[in-house]
């Protein structure tokens, strides 16, 4: 008989005679794989189960945006084939919207998803990834000067600055975001004066600047708080959000382009120490996923958009307009004094803007000289476009 089979037949029978009652369940499956070893035939191991990852979003489930967390976990667990598995649940399940960070920061959530201004509380110049006029940057250019120009590197020193221990990912470029929603046109910067106004991170401050008195509220506590009077006017992000969350409900005056968000992104959050006990492969995955999801958001998000920009019209009877030049203006003076004043009592925020302003200078310049003019298009085929401000 062949000496490895008779070597695993005299473990499996305890036939080692120094230790015949030592032996353990350990020895008996090493020795058994190194016979099957030895004739050639596979050892089956029992695989072990999935890793389960509990996230919250930031967003009420009616929300599109609680749909893109879906979306992106969906990709996770396609990618991974099922051996990560990412559940998401809805604002508040487990902490308030604002309360993500510190809920991921100490493990009570494995993850969340929302935006970086949620946390200017904490660190002021988290505000930068979304809530200022980004010199002109759109969201995508910021997520490039994020990648590319610095952001990344920055982002983890601020968060090192305030102990959270979280790895994050920005993603999802966000179109301009509304003025938002008024009882009237505004026509003049004065007519934000006394408003009582929704708005949140940097835009605090801007808004404040103009003269509202602002109120920083998540995105399911809104057109409540506009329907009991609570609120004067408020923004939030897009046509979609704003249509399911019920503003026309409550306001049938769209005001279109700001510069208090006209570049933001969204954030994917996971703690630090469940990121870094994943394999190898799964970080890899999670990282491609992010940029896979990021690509089909902004995607999605013109599609659908679109559609409720037309459907707020036609079918909610809102009135959309844009924003006087004047207003755009005075955000830009506004938000010059934030800058100035931030950059002097808090260095990491001066970083950002400096590097910030450094990508923006060459790549808006780029991207002015190099993109042709969509309106000039969009008229010869489809008629002349009416500005926003000229309807009725």
């Amino acid at each position: 008989m062949d000496m490895n089979i008779k070597k695993v037949r005299m473990k499996m029978r305890g036939g080692n005679a120094s230790s015949p009652k030592n032996f353990s369940r350990r020895k008996f499956l090493s020795a058994a794989a190194a016979g099957a070893a030895a004739l050639g035939f596979p050892m089956v191991v029992k695989a072990q189960g999935p890793i389960t990852m509990k996230f919250q979003s930031t967003w009420p489930t009616k929300d599109i945006m609680h749909e893109y967390s879906l979306d992106f976990a969906k990709k996770v667990n396609d990618m991974t084939g099922g051996d990560l598995k990412i559940e998401v649940l809805p604002a508040g399940a487990v902490v308030p919207a604002f309360g993500l960070l510190d809920a991921v920061s100490k493990g009570n959530l494995d993850g969340g998803h929302g935006v970086l201004v949620y946390h200017y509380g904490k660190q002021n110049a988290l505000a930068l990834w979304g809530s200022s006029p980004a010199f002109g940057m759109d969201a995508n250019m910021l997520l490039a000067w994020h990648k590319y120009g610095g952001g990344k590197e920055l982002l983890s020193k601020i968060y090192a600055s305030i102990g959270a221990n979280v790895v994050s990912f920005p993603y999802g470029p966000h179109p301009t975001q509304p003025l938002g929603w008024f009882k009237k046109p505004v026509g003049k910067a004065e007519d934000l004066k006394g408003l009582k106004f929704r708005t949140v991170g940097i835009s605090i401050e801007m808004f404040t600047g103009l003269g509202a008195a602002v109120n920083a509220l998540p995105g399911g506590e809104i057109v409540p708080a506009m329907d009991r009077g609570l609120l004067d006017a408020a923004e939030f992000n897009n046509a979609t959000s704003d249509r399911l969350l019920g503003f026309p409900d409550v306001s049938k005056v769209y005001m279109l382009q700001s510069y208090h968000q006209n570049a933001e992104q969204f954030e994917i959050l996971f703690n630090k120490g469940k990121f870094d006990a994943l394999p190898a492969k799964m970080k890899a995955i999670i990282e491609n996923a992010v940029e896979a999801a990021s690509a089909d958001m902004s995607w999605k998000a013109i599609d659908q958009y679109s559609k409720d920009y037309v459907e707020l019209q036609a079918k909610d009877k809102v009135k959309m307009y844009k924003t006087p030049d004047s207003v755009l203006q005075k955000q830009l003076d506004v938000f010059d004094g934030i800058m100035k004043r931030y950059s002097e009592k808090n260095p990491l925020f001066k970083e950002v803007l400096e590097s910030q302003m450094a990508f923006a200078k060459r790549a808006v310049s780029w991207d002015m000289d190099t993109n042709v003019s969509r309106r000039m298009a969009y008229s010869h085929y489809f008629g002349a476009k009416k500005t926003p401000e000229k309807k009725s």
